[in-house]
Parts: structure tokens; sequence; C-alpha cells
């Protein structure tokens, strides 16, 4: 073998070492970097609304898989108030140690712009982990006390007395606020705006008669819409409802720019440790995507998503400057 070869060898025997070493330091690194001992007891995950409604409904599914994936119970806690700031401002304090996480939604993007004095930054304070579902919103009305068939018809109804027709929402600087106040700058009408706690307590005025309508998602209200007590008129999404196939969306009656849905989607706080947090977007992917997790987000009127924690930042961050826009324009604000 000549000193070519012989060189050749020995730098071929020196970077087999160094990947030999550089392997087994990954290793060694990706072993320390496991959430050892994680997680030895129950996690909470908090739900910013009151029970009942769609964010408690996809917490509790969600929750149900996940403990039994983890090995530990998944408390689900509800925290609401404030249009979903209260809950949010929880977590976002919490000790980040993967033990306190929040079923948040599109309402903390809104609540960004429509408060000017938030306890928390939503996009500093808190880490994505995924979005779980998207679920459509609807308008809808008591089927007994207003006689509207159609937007048009409704629209009519809101002008002959201003200020007079009322819609609930789930709290000022929810998308459900934000859809009315869309919804009447595009009809030239004036509502009455009334904010729950949540979608529970707003369906039982709607159904009681306290108010009029509302532009809610369509878990809590579906069985009402079913049995006739509620009246659909339209979505608020571009695409029609798998569930509810006959509502037209509000662009095919009549008012254009309407693309407004909820998504939920699971955060940590902040500091929570990264391999916490992979491991949380892991287990819960892998739920999302089962076929028996997309019956029952089908039975709710939901669309099943699951995807990456930098998609979820990203759609955070979009839908933030959007709904800025939509909120200066419509003049919501809140002190």
């Amino acid at each position: 073998m000549n000193a070519s070869s012989l060189n050749a060898r020995r730098r071929r025997t020196v970077l087999r070492a160094a990947a030999l070493a550089l392997g087994l330091g990954a290793t060694a690194l990706a072993f320390a970097q496991q959430p050892t001992g994680w997680p030895a007891r129950p996690i909470n995950l908090v739900v910013p609304f009151p029970a009942g409604g769609t964010t408690d409904v996809l917490a509790r599914a969600l929750a149900d898989k996940l403990s039994q994936s983890l090995g530990q119970p998944v408390v689900v806690e509800s925290r609401p108030g404030a249009g979903a700031t209260l809950g949010a401002d929880y977590v976002a304090k919490a000790k980040p140690d993967g033990y306190t996480l929040l079923m948040g939604a599109v309402h903390h993007t809104i609540a960004t712009s429509v408060y000017k004095k938030l306890p928390y930054d939503f996009q500093k304070d808190l880490a994505p982990v995924t979005v779980v579902a998207m679920v459509p919103n609807v308008l809808v009305i008591n089927a007994a006390n207003t006689p509207a068939k159609t937007v048009a018809e409704l629209v009519a109804l809101a002008k002959i007395s201003p200020e007079k027709l009322a819609y609930g929402s789930n709290g000022n600087g929810t998308a459900q606020h934000l859809i009315g106040t869309q919804f009447q700058a595009s009809t030239g009408t004036r509502l009455l705006h009334v904010p729950y706690k949540g979608s529970g307590p707003l369906t039982t005025d709607l159904l009681g008669g306290q108010v009029a309508m509302s532009f809610d998602t369509i878990t809590p209200v579906l069985q009402h819409i079913k049995s006739g007590k509620l009246r659909a008129l339209a979505v608020t999404t571009a695409r029609r409802s798998s569930v509810l196939p006959d509502v037209p969306t509000l662009e095919e009656a009549g008012l254009k720019g309407f693309d407004i849905g909820t998504w939920f989607g699971v955060l940590a706080p902040a500091a929570t440790p990264k391999d916490i947090v992979t491991r949380l977007n892991a287990e819960m992917v892998k739920i999302i995507h089962s076929p028996d997790f997309a019956q029952r987000m089908q039975a709710i009127g939901a669309e099943p998503l699951g995807g990456t924690q930098e998609e979820m930042a990203r759609q955070i961050r979009e839908e933030t400057a959007k709904f800025a826009k939509l909120v200066k324009e419509g003049g919501v604000a809140i002190d």
C-alpha cells in the first residue's frame, strides 16, 4: 500500500470515527433532552369559556384521547371571562412545566387589537402546540320569535327597528362580536350587541328569545337547528358546511368579503421546555388525524386540522394582523 493510499485510508478512518462520535453525541443529547418523568401527574387543559360551548366540547374530546396516550389524566378546567382573555392570562402566567395548557381560539388573535390593555402578550407569552380544528360560524335566529327566512329578510327587519334586534356573542372581542360588527357595516344596519361569557349561556337565551340572533359556531346550535327551534340563514365561511349543506354562505346571500371561521388550538406557557412541547405536538397530531377523532369532529360540524408548531405560530401572526385591520375599520375597542 503506497503512502497516498495509506493517507487516504487514515482519512477515512478519522472521518468514520468523527461521524460515530457525532452520532453518539447527538443520541446522548436527544436522550438528555427527553422530558424525564413527564408527565408524572395530571395535566390541566384550560378552557377560557363556560362548559357546553365549542371550545369545551373540543377540549374534552382531545383530553379524553390525550389522557390515554400520555398515561396521565388531562383535566379540562373552565376559566371564562373577558372574551376568553382571563383564561389566556392564567395560562400565560402559569408555571411552564407542561402541566398547564390553554385551549386557545381565533378570539385571542382578535382580542389583541380589541383590548387596549391586556395583561399578557399572546404571541410572546404563549407557545403554540398545534391547531386542533376549525368550526364554521353560522348566522342563526330564534325561529319562533324572528320571522325572517333569508338574510335579506333579516336585514329588512333590522332596518325597520335600528338597535332593537339583539345579537349575542361569546363576549367582547370574540369572533362572533367581530362578525356582527362586519355584518352591520356590510348591510347598513344597527344591531344591539349582547356579550355573554360563552356559547352555553348564549344558546340558552337565544332559545328563550332574550336575543334574536347570533353568529356562533355550529357546534352548540346544530341540534337546535335540526330540531327547528333555531333557523340557520347563512354560514360565515367561504365554503358551505358539510353538516349544513343546504345553508348558503353569506357571500351567496349577497354579502361580500365574509370568510371568518373559528379555529381552536392548544398553547403552553412560553418557557415550557421545547421537548415537552414537541412531544405534546406529536401526540396531539396523531390523535387529530385518527379516524375516530375525525368522526367525532364530523358529528359536531368541526374540521380536524393538526399541524406543526411553526404553522400555528404563522397563522396566529397573520390573523392578528388581519383582525387588527378589521377591528380598526369597525371601530371596536374595549378599555
